[in-house]
This record gives structure tokens, sequence and C-alpha cells, in this order.
């Protein structure tokens, strides 16, 4: 079975009908357990409507969906080089445990509990690998750091580069392999189906990107594509290849493959357009050392908000990604600046599912009223839109590096905190300036604060759970949040700005030194679930922690258009 048919037939079965990892549970888990464990999601059917789109246009859509779908397998390779030999064995398994035992691997990626900080729940399965599968087998961290330190500056940059794996050639030594190499047969059927695509197409910019990103897949040269990406305008708005690092969890370095194939949302894009023109002047006023500002950030900022058709691979694992801010590659950032994506359908499945009902827990009832989808919706577009600011490119001990580099498997807990927090800061001067409402000063802080609850909930072993924790204990530590009688949380007014823009200061200014050490030592001793919030986490059982979504336009329009199909729980 070739890898691609592998990862088909795996999500047509399964849906016809939190730091290292844990240690193994005395007993793998039964049907009944495995079924509450995967209940923590739930359900929800995401659609958009894609009636006003030409014939070739939906045919376009449905095979870059069809593209998006290999980007699972290539996943599941990079999270573990057993994942697929194991599927092969779960895939035999028909009884009721074999189907839970299905579905828990298809939806954590892997044998793996991404809530239960990384549980197994298999038996005979190792500890999930800090390192994925991107560095050689019996390889250590400090193996592997030695010999980058050995190598020339320019074989340096292309040995931690995102889209290289690290391996041993014939005579034992570490060399690098391009992705292309790597991983070449999917990405080749992928660019295949990328190219057909960009035929079916009447729309430039979108086949500029298909055309540009297959050829990426092929010579392994992303910047072409990644700044057709930037320059993309048009109905359909794809996102497929290798983007964020965090199941590189040695280094920070490598890129995962992934896809988020969604419709542009016109009129709510068109709201949020005002925000781009906003950026230099948030960076010019950033409560940090002005040495450390950007003064020209890179000239493209778009914003897009979508409705997602349907996501894979890093983008379809645990918990469901409600935005994000690419490319990553620090000098496309640099030279033209990140695109913000929001998926507006997840995020509305969040809210309703997710975020109210812990609001109802985690807060005393006066202050419920104050918790707005407006206001979540508008944070997190905050929060992807901060990514883009402050500190990147760095120099330590007179060396010029990026804060991923400099602070390795730290970075990433460190920047989803800083995108959080100074989130919060610059909403309240957009609130200041007269750029937003006066009314989202009143929801937006208490909103933050309950939804704080729920990325704990991803598990402190998770980038953003972690950093999440970390600001929750300093706002507390801080006075600008406190713990009721009754185990409720309250914000206070007279308290959090200060508090906001003080851990902003904090956090930027630890990107821009590189010290590792320092991001280490406050992610140990913050980015905890102190005995006050794991009573409100405790009493949350009932809740779900996320939602599974179940991609119910893309079924339809395949079997519309008679092409491939898209099993309904993806």
């Amino acid at each position: 079975m070739t890898r691609r048919l592998l990862s088909l037939a795996a999500a047509a079965l399964l849906f016809s009908g939190p730091a290292a990892a844990a240690e193994a549970p005395a007993r793998p888990p039964n049907a009944a357990e495995l079924k509450r464990m995967t209940s923590r999601f739930a359900p929800v059917d995401i659609q958009a409507d894609v009636s006003k789109l030409p014939e070739n246009e939906r045919r376009a859509l449905a095979k870059t969906v069809q593209a998006a779908k290999l980007m699972d397998s290539l996943f599941l390779r990079q999270v573990w080089a057993g994942n697929e030999t194991l599927l092969l064995d779960l895939l035999k398994d028909t009884s009721p445990l074999g189907r839970e035992r299905l579905h828990s691997f298809i939806l954590n990626k892997g044998p793996w509990s991404r809530l239960d900080h990384n549980a197994p729940f298999l038996s005979g399965v190792p500890a999930k690998p800090l390192e994925g599968n991107f560095y050689p087998a019996g390889a250590s961290k400090a193996d592997i750091e030695a010999w980058v330190k050995s190598l020339p500056e320019a074989q340096q940059r292309e040995a931690t580069g995102f889209f290289t794996t690290i391996r041993r050639d014939t005579n034992g030594k570490f060399v690098t392999v391009p992705y292309s190499v790597e991983y070449q047969g999917e990405l080749a059927q992928a660019a295949q189906l990328l190219r057909e695509a960009a035929e079916l197409t009447t729309q430039p910019t979108l086949k500029a990107f298909l055309v540009k990103r297959a050829d990426a897949f092929l010579s392994n040269d992303y910047y072409p594509s990644e700044v057709a990406w930037m320059e993309l305008d048009a109905s359909i708005e794809p996102t497929i290849g290798p983007y964020e690092v965090y199941e590189d969890e040695w280094f920070n370095y490598k890129a995962a493959f992934e896809a988020f194939i969604t419709l542009r949302d016109d009129a709510e894009t068109q709201k949020l357009a005002k925000f781009s023109g906003e950026l230099q002047g948030l960076e010019n006023n950033l409560p940090i050392d002005p040495k450390l500002r950007n003064p020209k950030l890179g000239a493209l900022a778009p914003i897009r908000v979508v409705n997602s058709i349907f996501s894979s691979g890093d983008g379809y694992r645990g918990v469901q990604t409600a935005a994000y801010n690419l490319p990553n590659d620090e000098r496309v950032a640099a030279e033209k600046g990140t695109k913000r994506v929001m998926l507006k359908n997840i995020q509305e499945a969040k809210f309703q599912r997710v975020l109210l009902p812990i609001a109802q827990v985690a807060l005393p009832a006066k202050d419920r009223k104050d918790v707005s989808f407006d206001a979540f919706f508008t944070h997190i577009l905050m929060h992807e839109l901060m990514h883009g600011l402050g500190p990147h490119n760095i120099t330590v001990e007179g060396k010029q590096t990026t804060v991923r580099q400099a602070l390795q498997a730290s970075s990433s807990a460190i920047e989803e905190a800083k995108a959080d927090i100074s989130g919060l800061w610059a909403l309240q001067q957009l609130v200041d300036k007269g750029v937003l409402s006066k009314d989202l000063e009143r929801t937006m802080y208490t909103t933050f604060l309950a939804s704080a609850f729920r990325s704990i909930r991803f598990g402190i072993n998770e980038a953003h759970g972690k950093g999440v924790a970390l600001q929750l204990n300093y706002l507390l530590d801080a006075g600008a949040v406190v713990v009721n009688k009754d185990g409720t949380f309250t914000v206070v007014p007279g308290k959090i700005k200060e508090s906001v823009t003080a851990l902003t200061k904090q956090l930027m200014e630890l990107q821009a030194s590189g010290n590792r050490a320092n991001a280490e030592s406050m992610l140990e001793k913050m980015g905890v679930v102190r005995p006050e919030v794991k009573r409100v986490l405790d009493k949350l059982s009932k809740v779900p922690v996320d939602v599974e979504p179940r991609y119910v336009t893309a079924e339809k329009l395949s079997a519309e258009l008679g092409g491939f199909s898209t099993p309904a729980g993806k």
C-alpha cells in the first residue's frame, strides 16, 4: 500500500460511522476509556458556502484538497518513524477497541495523547520523541549541536534550516537531506495536483501561488512561493506545505507539513483591513528599548478572514488551529511582511462549544456577560498580528541569528506568550486611539481571562498552553487577576493595563537578548498549573477541551464533482 493510500484508508475507516512524553500507564486504556478521552473534542460540522464559485474554481478547490490530504502522510512520518507501520496494524483491528484506538491515533497523529502530556494510549510504543523524526536514530541532541557548530556558516544555515532533515551517510556521518529528497514521493504527487488546480483556476494570483508551490515541493526553494502566497488575492485561500516547528522539540528548527484549504470571507476581511495600517505605529510604540524596534516592517501585512473547507497534517492534530501568521521564514517576514489568516467558522465553533461553558465555571456571574465573540475574535487577530512585531532577527555574542534559533525549544512558548499579552497591549492602544470601540476595553480582558483556562487545558507541554500558564501566573502575582472566595477568577481593572504592558516588555526584551537559559528558567517557574487554577480545571471535566471538525463541505464538493472521497470526520 502506498503512503498516500494508507493515509486515505485510515481516514476513511476512522470517520465513516500535554514536554516529554508521560510515563506509560500500567495498562493501555480500554475502549470506553479511549472514548472518554476523545470525547473531550466536540464533533462539529464545518461548512462554507461554495455555491458562488464557478465550476472550474470548485474543481480547482477539490484538487487542492486532494493535495492537502497528502500532508497527513508526511506529518505522520515526521512525528515518529514508527507511525506508518503502527497505522497499518491499527487498520487491521475492526473491533470496537480497535476503532477507538484508530480514532485516537488519527486525532493525535500518533499513539500519544496530546492533551495528557503525550502519555501513550497503546502498549509497546516508546515515549514520544522530542526530536520527532527529523534527526538520525540514536543521535543525541548534544551530538547534533556539536556537529552543527563544527560546520562552516553556510552549512550551519542549511543544517538548522526549516526544510532539511539530518541523516547519516553510508559512513555514518551526519548529512543534511532536503525535504524535496526526503519526501519526494508524496511531494511529487502534491505538486502534480497543485499544477492541475492551477490549470483549472482563472484567478491569476491563485494560479501563480499553486504553480510556485508545486515548484517548491520539487526544488526545496520555498522563497518564490512564499512571496506568491503573500500576494495571493483570490476567493480560494490555500495554505499548504512545511510551516510550523512545534514537532521539533529539540531545537524548533524543522518545519512540519500541514494544509489549510479555505474560502475568503470578503465582507469580514474588509472590516479588518484597517488593522494593517496600524502595525508600524504599534511597533514604534512598543514598551521596549527603542533600539529594539523595527523602523520599517515588511511592506505587506494582509489580513484574511476565511472559512475552513479542510485541514490536515500539523493543521489537524489535537487542538485545532483558530488562526495563523505566516510565513515563519524570517527572511520573507523582514522583506515582505507576514499574512494573518483568521479561520472564522473554526473560531465560532470554539467560542460556542468551549469558551462560553468555561466562562460559566471560571468567572463570577457578574463577569460572564462580558465574554464576547467580538473580543475573542479580535484578540486572536491581534495575537497573530503581534507575531510579526517585536524582535526577530537579533545579535547574540556578536553573531547574527534569530530569536527562534537562539531560544531553540523554548522559543515557541515564549513567542506564543508574547503574542498573547502584547495582543492585549495593542488592543488597548487602538482603543485609546479611537480605532476600536471603547466597549472592547470592557470585554477584552475578561474574555482573555476565560480563554486562558481554555488554552491551559491544551496541556502545558504544548506551546500555547505553557505560554498562557506563564501569563496567567504573572497576572496573579501582579494582582491584576484575583481568585474569589468561591474559586472563580476576576480581572482587576486598576492593575491589568500596567501588568500587561510590563509583561509585554519583559518577554520582548528576553527575546531580544537571545538568552536561552533565562527563557527556560522563566518557563520552568511560570509555565505551570498552580493549585487555584487546577481547582477550576477540575470543574471543567464535562466541558469539551476543543472541537473535532467534520469537514462536510469538502465531502459534498468531492461527491458533487465525482472526485476523490473526503472523510466526513476530516
